[in-house]
Formats: structure tokens, sequence, C-alpha cells
């Protein structure tokens, strides 16, 4: 049974936040230095072993009208995640390597050309340069989720900010990031090579995890025990946890995995219709 108590968010001085920001970036970079894990290089930094036979394809959509968010920053979110793909687009994992999110994309800023987009910093909406690309990491992870590679490091988001208007996947089935220390990484602990492939559309973000072989096992993601709850204090928070059922080459099932569990305070109206 999920956790269905949550502690109402804790207001922090300005100072405090940007200290606590500045202390976990140094930190990241020292994990990422002395770690000990071998991370992937960017694609153009070496030659790539790329898969030809795609094991999980998935798109989402690019323009999405959100309650009270302009659409301009929809458009601008379009632009950063074009200069992202640039980094991650073509990139290979070999076995017993890590793909970390951040450490390939870098820091967004905008001499690289970001621009400002969409972020939700403590479950409100702000502008910051190289928002939206919570979207790029949102998809890795659920594509991810349908391979056997295996994710090291994912962070659920905190606040569950807009209804579920036009939802397709099991609410949180992705992953946010803030750079650096918020990341993804992903290990390949397989005997063989996976090669990330990344496009947009005119519409879409598409991605597509790749190998040398077809896939032995399918994957099918669903969620248990969602629940919405009233809290002490006066909120609503939210709760599910994160299955995946795992189906052999014959399509039987052969496994029924624990994935994550998630809890999120709700930042709209749950009686909403």
């Amino acid at each position: 049974m999920v956790q269905k108590t949550v502690e109402r968010p804790k207001d922090r001085a300005p100072l405090r936040l940007k200290l606590g920001k500045a202390y976990f970036r140094v930190k990241r970079r020292v994990r990422w230095l002395f770690g000990g894990a071998k991370f992937v290089k960017s694609p153009g930094d070496s030659p790539q072993n790329h898969g030809t036979v795609p094991f999980f394809t998935h798109r989402t959509p690019l323009l999405r009208q959100l309650k009270d968010v302009d659409m301009h920053l929809q458009h601008n979110k379009v632009i950063n995640l074009k200069i992202a793909l640039k980094k991650v687009n073509g990139v290979t994992i070999h076995p017993d390597e890590t793909f970390s999110y951040w450490r390939l994309i870098g820091k967004p800023t905008r001499r690289k050309g970001y621009v400002g987009g969409m972020l939700l910093e403590r479950g409100k909406v702000t502008v910051g340069i190289g928002g939206g690309l919570c979207q790029l990491s949102n998809l890795i992870y659920w594509l991810t989720l349908h391979t056997p590679l295996t994710i090291t490091e994912r962070h659920r988001h905190s606040f569950d900010v807009f209804p579920d208007a036009g939802r397709t996947q099991p609410f949180g089935s992705g992953a946010t990031c803030f750079y650096n220390y918020i990341d993804l990484q992903i290990k390949n602990e397989t005997n063989m090579p996976f090669t990330l492939n990344l496009e947009m559309t005119d519409t879409h973000l598409v991605g597509t995890w790749s190998a040398p072989s077809p896939p032995e096992l399918s994957y099918e993601i669903y969620e248990k025990e969602h629940i919405i709850k009233s809290q002490y204090w006066g909120g609503y928070t939210r709760h599910n946890t994160i299955y995946r059922r795992v189906f052999d080459a014959q399509g039987a099932q052969i496994d029924d995995q624990f994935v994550t569990e998630n809890h999120a305070i709700m930042m709209y109206n749950p009686l909403l219709t």
C-alpha cells in the first residue's frame, strides 16, 4: 500500500534556495567525476555502434494548450528541444555504460541558443532559460521502461499541476529534470548496445530505442493503487504505484515488476469535471 500522508510544502528563503542549488550542483559534478560510473559520450565524440532493430517507439505532442499558460512558452519549448536533441540523438549505451541526461546536454544557457520556456517550480508555472526540456526526459524515461535497460536514477514530479486532459499514460510515468542534480540516468546491464534515436516532426517529439537484435521480451506499463487524498493541512494529494508486465516472444506473461511509486501535491481542484 502506498504512503498517503504528505507534509505541507515549506517556504524557503530565496537565499537558501540559491545556496541549495549551488551545493547540489557541485555535489553532482563530484559524483560525475568520482562516482565510478562509466558514462556514455555524446554521439559526436566517438564512433557509435548504432542499433538496427527498433525495440520501442513513442511520440508526444509538441504543443499543448495548458490552462493559464501562454502558448509562446510552448513554441519556445520547441526551440529548446531542437537544441537538446543534437546532444542526445544517436547516442549509444554500450554494456556497463550509464546514460546521464544532463551530462550529455549540459547547462542550458542563452549563449547556446536556449530561450525562456515553461518551468514548474514548487507547483507554480515560471519561465526559465531552457524551460520545457522535461518533455524530452519524460519521453526517454517512458521509452526505457519498455526495454531491458536499467533506470538507476529518476525523479518524480512533486506537484501535479495540470488536470488529466488528454492523458494517455499513467499518472506519474514521467521523469522531471532540473540542471544538473535532478537527473535521469540509465545503465546498460545487458550484453548488447542500445541506441537512442530522436526526431521532431511538425507536431510531435518521437523517440526510439534500438539494438542489433530484435527484442525477446515486451512490456506493458500500468498503475495500481491510484488514490486522491485530502490532507490534514487542507490540500489534496495524488498517489499511485507503477508496475510493468513482462511478456515473452510468444506473448505469455512471465513477470510483473514493481517500477516506482508516486506522491504529488495537487495544484488544482480534484473535483473539477
